[in-house]
């Protein structure tokens, strides 16, 4: 494996960790998050990556194009978060 594909690696497992929800019990779990968002992650925001900010920030830039799968991801995430306050 070469560096680059670790660096992308890691920056898809940051964005796939970063998108927990503070209650893991109602989330998808980090390996779902990884497995729906990785190829967006990678499609849309490999310039961003290894910075998990600034692959987020993409990611919601890009949030009608994301896979249906990523998309929800988001989306359970931003539901949760406002359930929480």
């Amino acid at each position: 494996m070469n560096r680059q594909s670790i660096l992308l690696s890691l920056g898809a497992s940051l964005l796939a960790a970063s998108l927990c929800a503070a209650d893991t019990a109602a989330a998808a779990s980090s390996e779902q998050q990884h497995k729906a968002c990785r190829g967006d992650a990678l499609h849309f925001c490999k310039a961003e990556i290894p910075n998990r900010e600034k692959i987020i920030a993409c990611m919601k830039q890009h949030l009608s194009e994301l896979s249906p799968g990523c998309r929800a991801m988001f989306d359970e995430n931003k539901n949760q978060e406002s359930s929480d306050q």
